[in-house]
């Protein structure tokens, strides 16, 4: 008798580690940059009445024999609620006869997945002596931007800017345990000013970051924009960086570059590479002294899936989550 495992945030939260995260989302790109995973382009269910959206992320990663579909929101304004702005589910199938392996509740997943990304993109497109962090944005995915990065660099310096002095005291108490010196900042240009790395995190919809304002050799990863209409940096950066992107598709339509690109201000032209034609070794990233890079995320479903596919096996391994029947 076939049976469906649900998962919950306490039960992710016991199997996966960020360490983890990081392995299975570069394992994740490289799969896309080999072409060995299907995903098709994220679909949006708008719903400006309420002041969100949602989205459908469907993929199929052949190397893990794992398909599925997470069913994510985004809800900016959901703190009145007392609820997260981001949440999602994961339904995750065999795909040798699409039954319902596992339905994973995936907002945790989501916020280490993103932080994972970034992570990996910096490994690949940032200096390797990079030590000071500057983060535009001290929202929930901040804190997991500045998780991941640990993971990889040798951080000795953290510089954050958000939009309010209690929303910056909050995000210092929620990632003391990290022991980094963390200085918070009324001025963007101020945050930014000789970082080695920026990550930007808000749902802006007019450029925060301005290119007078960084350094050359400095690498971005741009992760608060994820629908249309959204930006955070100014298009001169853009112009003059060097663009990776996660999924050229959605990129275009949701991504960092989608203002300036319906504006004429750039072009596909201006697009290197995706992240995972880079990390397959099917595209060669040379990076220079002065160059500046920028890492477009918009979010993936194989990222979703991929994950969703570790945490399934590690729950099986230790008997977490609890069975029901659904056929």
């Amino acid at each position: 008798m076939k049976k469906t495992l649900i998962l919950t945030q306490e039960d992710i939260k016991n199997l996966v580690s960020m360490h983890d995260v990081i392995s299975v989302i570069e394992k994740a790109f490289r799969a896309y940059g080999e072409k060995t995973a299907r995903m098709p382009a994220k679909i949006y269910l708008d719903l400006p009445e309420y002041n969100g959206d949602f989205r459908a992320m469907p993929a199929y990663v052949g190397s893990l024999k794992s398909c599925g579909m997470k069913w994510v929101c985004v809800y900016p304004l959901n703190k009145r609620f007392k609820l997260p702005a981001v949440m999602a589910q994961i339904i995750l199938n065999d795909p040798r006869n699409a039954y319902p392996l596992a339905i994973l509740e995936a907002t945790h997943l989501t916020n280490m997945r993103t932080g994972a990304a970034g992570a990996v993109a910096a490994k690949y497109l940032a200096k390797k002596n990079s030590k000071l962090v500057s983060l535009v944005g001290c929202g929930v995915q901040a804190g997991f931007q500045l998780l991941a990065l640990c993971e990889i660099f040798k951080i000795e310096r953290v510089k954050i800017w958000g939009r309010s002095p209690g929303e910056m005291r909050d995000f210092i108490k929620r990632v003391k345990k990290t022991g980094l010196s963390i200085t918070s900042y009324g001025k963007i240009s101020e945050c930014v000013k000789d970082a080695d790395i920026i990550c930007t995190t808000t749902p802006s919809r007019k450029p925060l970051v301005k290119l007078e304002w960084i350094k050359s050799g400095v690498h971005i990863n741009a992760i608060g924009a994820d629908a249309p209409g959204k930006e955070e940096l100014d298009p001169e950066i853009l112009k003059r960086a060097k663009i990776i992107v996660d999924d050229c598709t959605q990129a275009l339509h949701s991504g960092e570059i989608n203002v300036p690109l319906r504006r004429g201000i750039i072009s596909d032209k201006n697009i290197l590479s995706n992240l995972g034609e880079i990390v397959a070794g099917r595209k060669k990233m040379r990076r220079e002294k002065g160059d500046i890079t920028v890492f477009d995320s918009t979010g993936l479903a194989i990222q979703d899936i991929a994950i969703a596919s570790f945490v399934y096996k590690a729950a099986l391994r230790k008997n977490k989550g609890f069975w029901i029947k659904f056929v």
